[in-house]
C-alpha cells in the first residue's frame, strides 16, 4: 500500500496506489454508491466507513441535489451517521473510504471526527478535468492531504486508487 505525503492541489498525482484486497473491496463498494448517487441526480459521490476491526460503521452517497443541502457530501454524510454513535477511539483506528478525494469541508469532517486514515479513487486535479470551468462545479483547490498535514493527530491518506472505476460514474455527468 502507497501512501502520498501532502502536495498542493494543483500538481497532479500520476501515481495510482496499489491496494490491498479488503481495501479494493471497501473503495469499490464507496465507488458503488457513488453511481447510486448519479442515479439519484446527485453528484456522484460515495463513501464508506470501516472500523480496524472489519465492522461497516456507515455507507453514504452525496445527496445534496435531493436535500438542497450544500453540505451533503458523502463523506460528510457518512461522518454524520457513524460519530454519534462510534467513540472517537475507534474512529482513530477506522479508515473512511471516498470515491473521490475528499473535499476541504469534508476533509475537515474526518478530522474533527479523529479517522486515522483516508482512501480514495479519482483525485481532486483529475476530477477537475470533468467539472470543468463552470463556476457552480468547482472545488476550492487545496488538497486534502494539505488538511490533514495541519491535523495534531496523524491521518494517513491513501489514493488515487482504482482509477478507471471511480471515473467511470463521472463520465457524461458534468457540464463542460
Amino acid at each position: 500500500m502507497s501512501a502520498m505525503s501532502s502536495s498542493s492541489a494543483t500538481k497532479a498525482t500520476t501515481t495510482e496506489a496499489t491496494l490491498s484486497a479488503r481495501d479494493g473491496g471497501y473503495l469499490r463498494q464507496a465507488i458503488d454508491w457513488s453511481r447510486t448517487a448519479r442515479e439519484r441526480g446527485n453528484r456522484p459521490f460515495g463513501a464508506v466507513i470501516v472500523s480496524a476491526a472489519g465492522d461497516l460503521l456507515a455507507e453514504a452517497y452525496c445527496n445534496t441535489t435531493e436535500t438542497a443541502d450544500c453540505t451533503g457530501h458523502a463523506e460528510t454524510n457518512a461522518v454524520r451517521l457513524a460519530s454519534p454513535h462510534v467513540s472517537r477511539e475507534v474512529l482513530a483506528t477506522s479508515t473512511l473510504y471516498s470515491s473521490g478525494e475528499p473535499c476541504v469541508m469534508c476533509a475537515g469532517a474526518i478530522f474533527w471526527a479523529n479517522i486515522g486514515r483516508v482512501v480514495f479513487g479519482i483525485d481532486a486535479v483529475s476530477l477537475r478535468t470533468f467539472r470543468g470551468e463552470l463556476a457552480v462545479q468547482r472545488d476550492a483547490e487545496l488538497s486534502c492531504r494539505d488538511v490533514f498535514a495541519a491535523s495534531p493527530h496523524p491521518i494517513e491518506c491513501v489514493g488515487p486508487a482504482l482509477l478507471a472505476e471511480s471515473r467511470a460514474p463521472h463520465v457524461g455527468f458534468w457540464q463542460v
